[in-house]
């Protein structure tokens, strides 16, 4: 790993982490899930051959503290977070975008929000569910993660969300452990450590938010919606299909499923790179 250049940026309510690596212009990496900066580490140093790569850790995971630890999260919120980020690191100049899952999200708002600072956007399975005909099952699936998160604790909480984001919604096996490295090891610690606050702050609002679809039809030009290969038919990957159907765009096919940006790096980030010179 390259040395990456570590930073704090106050923001509204909270002390945001971020880094900074490389050379060119502005890529700025949201995180998804509990993923935090450190989810880009098998793509970041190939990116800053070419651009200037910062990510971060999103308010209230890992790095980046809450002022209020019990505060409700907003994905309006977030997404000025990110453009604070633009602001300090881009004053001026639009910047590419890429977001994972969540933070796909984040990215279509901040899109939307502040078009004039965002060149080219790469969204990668957001699971906006509201854009789907069935939007009402799933707010139910919320409804029950949030109740069994309150009722019976985090792990059956998340055995119920893992089985409604899978095709059919059927159970998974859960997974041996394996020895891992002590980097990869500490990241899983803090996987752990910040999955609370991701299913009880994170998922209920961010899974509930609705993409305003007439803006993005006018900023279509600047958007890639990617879907994971081997994910076709899951929860993340219908809303990315349905929200490209609705805009009239090709949904781009990368590695791997959800998380094919941690499986597949090499293919993703080279995927990545001629998305954003197109």
């Amino acid at each position: 790993m390259t040395d990456a250049t570590i930073g704090s940026l106050r923001v509204n309510g909270a002390t945001l982490h971020y880094e900074v690596r490389g050379y060119g212009p502005l890529l700025l990496l949201i995180p998804g899930g509990t993923g935090g900066a450190a989810s880009f580490d098998g793509v970041a140093d190939d990116l800053a051959a070419e651009y200037t790569v910062a990510t971060y850790d999103p308010r209230g995971m890992s790095r980046s503290t809450l002022d209020d630890p019990e505060a409700e999260q907003h994905v309006a919120e977030h997404a000025d977070d990110a453009f604070r980020i633009l602001e300090l690191l881009s004053p001026g100049e639009p910047a590419r975008v890429f977001g994972a899952s969540s933070g796909a999200i984040t990215t279509l708002h901040l899109l939307t929000a502040h078009p004039e600072r965002v060149e080219r956007a790469v969204a990668h399975e957001p699971p906006v569910v509201e854009v789907l005909p069935d939007a009402a099952e799933h707010r139910a699936l919320l409804a029950r993660v949030q109740q069994t998160l309150h009722t019976q604790g985090l792990m059956p909480a998340m055995a119920v969300f893992a089985a409604g984001l899978k095709e059919g919604g059927a159970p998974t096996e859960p997974k041996a452990q394996l020895q891992l490295p002590p980097r990869a090891a500490a990241r899983a610690e803090q996987t752990m450590a910040d999955l609370p606050y991701f299913v009880g702050r994170i998922v209920p609002s961010f899974m509930s938010y609705a993409p305003d679809i007439h803006r993005l039809e006018t900023l279509s030009d600047r958007l890639v919606l990617a879907c994971g290969q081997d994910s076709r038919g899951e929860l993340p990957y219908r809303p990315a299909a349905a929200l490209a159907e609705r805009l009239g765009m090709e949904l781009q096919q990368y590695p791997g499923g959800h998380t094919g940006l941690t499986t597949h790096p090499a293919e993703f980030g080279a995927l990545l790179r001629a998305a954003f010179r197109s």
